[in-house]
């Protein structure tokens, strides 16, 4: 798949229908949010967010996806671990079932313990996908569920071989996609599905053997070039036919348009300086890989 097929040319198949999934999420308030540490290009200890403007989108963000029409719930926020903000990357919801992530990095890891008592706490069963301590792996942040199959990312914070074992737990298929760019270190910066045709792609940051059959998942593919991919715009979450996107491009604000969609832009400027965006900061809950 390459830019010949970008979708400046395309027009909507049908009436949007959006996913089967993304009407209910988790999230964390940011009561302890800050660049504490350096452990992506977006983080910067001497360039501080705003806290009480990071409150504020925070809060902004809840109540769009709320007007979109989907649930919010959260979990407490710990101090001490900034980034718990981000639950996207907690792990992998399958119906009442919960693969907890394990974080590349020490500062991340003892979010682990917080993010598994949330789920026990709501009766969802834990199931470690392996004991391997090499298999880092980091959530949603690095894979969705497209077509019934999964797509991985993997290169910086999740291993290839944690996509089979991945695979077999969930007992679907998988295609794994290489990520090049270390400012875009996990897949959910450089991709969104949007329904059963459309999703928003970056192929120039990913390696070009990772595109390779892409169009039987994604027939109707919106692909971003570098500038845009570095908006953040991809990093989305989509609510039925509404996608409530950090920032908009023009050329995609008129592309989703014409596909049917409406879209809300939530500024996160603050969360950004820490290198996440909108879907960073949710975690789907009624995901089902069955």
């Amino acid at each position: 798949m390459d830019n010949a097929h970008r979708s400046d040319q395309s027009d909507s198949s049908g009436e949007v229908r959006g996913l089967s999934w993304g009407h209910n999420y988790l999230m964390c308030p940011p009561d302890y949010f800050g660049v504490f540490y350096e452990i992506n290009p977006w983080m910067h200890t001497d360039i501080a967010p705003d806290r009480e403007l990071a409150y504020e989108q925070w809060h902004n963000l809840v109540a769009t996806i709320r007007k979109a029409g989907a649930t919010v719930k959260t979990m407490e926020p710990v101090q001490g671990l900034p980034d718990l903000v981000f639950t996207a990357n907690a792990g992998l919801v399958d119906g009442r079932r919960f693969i907890p992530s394990k974080f590349k990095y020490p500062e991340r890891q003892p979010e682990v313990a917080y993010n598994n008592a949330w789920f026990h706490s709501h009766d969802y069963e834990a199931a470690e996908f392996s004991s391997d301590p090499a298999l880092y792996f980091e959530g949603c942040g690095d894979a969705f569920i497209v077509g019934g199959q999964l797509v991985a990312g993997y290169g910086f914070r999740t291993e290839l071989a944690t996509h089979a074992v991945l695979a077999r737990t969930l007992g679907v298929a998988v295609h794994s996609i290489k990520l090049i760019d270390p400012r875009l270190y996990h897949l959910d910066i450089s991709f969104c599905p949007l329904d059963e045709r459309h999703a928003i792609i970056a192929p120039p940051v990913w390696d070009r053997k990772s595109c390779e059959g892409l169009e039987q998942l994604i027939p109707e593919p919106l692909v971003l070039d570098l500038d845009e991919v570095l908006t953040f715009c991809a990093n989305s979450v989509v609510v039925g036919k509404t996608i409530i996107m950090p920032h908009c491009p023009p050329r995609v604000g008129r592309i989703l348009q014409r596909w049917g969609y409406e879209i809300c832009v939530c500024p996160v400027t603050e969360f950004i300086k820490a290198g996440g965006g909108i879907r960073c900061l949710t975690l789907a809950l009624d995901v089902s890989y069955q």
